[in-house]
């Protein structure tokens, strides 16, 4: 029996890699896909999803979602991803369009019709901190959320402290890990060093010579370029997938422990910085006048620090094939 998945996704193009590894995986029955602004707008981040969508011979409904973060001004990532977030490779438009009902509105419904339902967000967390706004009871029907955001004690990737997905929007991540959702944190830093697509992984992909892998390095040509201007690394680093993977095969992540996180809102420094207690230390009463009312949450997170570097591309690559 097939589990329910939903995607929540700002179409960018390690996004569309991890969708197509859902919609191909033999396990995961994709129920929908919720596009949110961040890589790119709404309506291009609508338009990529569609068209990976179609490349994979799908049929799963797509929906668009909030243009904006809750209150901070719209900043996309075309630097990194292309200004269309595929790597501007010239991409046909697709052929279908999106679904009318707006992406909050379907969230709640489909969360309250499908207990035990696995959602896997790709990108800011507003359209889910609008949909646990108006239905703050979705949070303890969700059998698991996987969060490809934060950066768990470690550097970030477009501030040093701070990883694109929660830095675009932190007050709606504030409000998606204070919300007693199941999270599962995969951070940035997981796609990292070995963790990469190294020149033999990618030969591998291209070997197959088949439209999804050809999809797969086109659309992410820009992002190869911009993952070595950025952290010296060289190969293609794809946060999205990786989290997709521990998603679709727990297993994966080999090193997971529950922490109290939270999110910074208010320093430009820090900005959307995910403060992992990985020690304990607020709940420690000596600490309590340093941390204050936060000091009382409980562990709201489950913070995974290590992968299957080996296993993350294998499946990657079955995805392809």
């Amino acid at each position: 029996m097939k589990l329910p998945f939903w995607i929540d996704t700002d179409a960018g193009s390690d996004d569309v890699v991890a969708i197509l590894m859902a919609l191909r995986h033999p396990a995961a029955d994709v129920l929908g896909i919720t596009v949110v602004a961040g890589n790119v707008g709404i309506d291009q981040g609508v338009r990529n999803v569609l068209f990976t969508v179609e490349l994979c011979d799908s049929s799963t409904p797509v929906y668009a979602g909030a243009k904006r973060p809750l209150v901070r001004e719209p900043v996309d990532a075309s630097w990194f991803h292309g200004r269309d977030g595929l790597g501007d490779q010239g991409f046909p438009p697709p052929a279908s369009e999106a679904s009318q009902e707006h992406a909050v509105d379907v969230l709640i419904r489909r969360i309250r019709s499908n207990p035990g339902l696995v959602l896997v967000t790709l990108g800011p967390l507003t359209n889910l901190a609008l949909a646990l706004g108006r239905a703050p009871d979705i949070a303890e029907k969700l059998g698991r959320c996987v969060v490809m955001g934060g950066a768990a004690c470690t550097v970030g990737n477009v501030t040093p402290a701070a990883e694109y997905n929660i830095w675009c929007d932190p007050e709606a991540a504030r409000i998606v890990f204070h919300s007693g959702l199941p999270i599962e944190m995969a951070g940035w830093e997981l796609c990292r060093g070995q963790a990469n697509l190294k020149e033999d992984d990618m030969r591998a992909i291209r070997q197959l010579d088949n439209p999804l892998a050809r999809f797969t390095l086109d659309c992410n040509q820009a992002a190869i370029e911009a993952n070595f201007r950025q952290s010296g690394e060289s190969g293609l680093a794809l946060p999205d997938p990786v989290a997709m993977s521990i998603a679709l095969q727990p297993s994966i992540c080999t090193r997971k422990s529950r922490h109290l996180v939270d999110v910074e809102t208010r320093s430009e420094l820090t900005r959307g910085m995910t403060v992992v207690d990985a020690l304990d230390v607020a709940g420690d009463e000596r600490n309590h006048s340093h941390w204050g009312p936060i000091a009382q949450c409980p562990s709201n997170v489950e913070v995974c620090w290590e992968i299957d570097i080996h296993a993350w591309k294998r499946l990657l690559l079955r995805s392809l094939s």
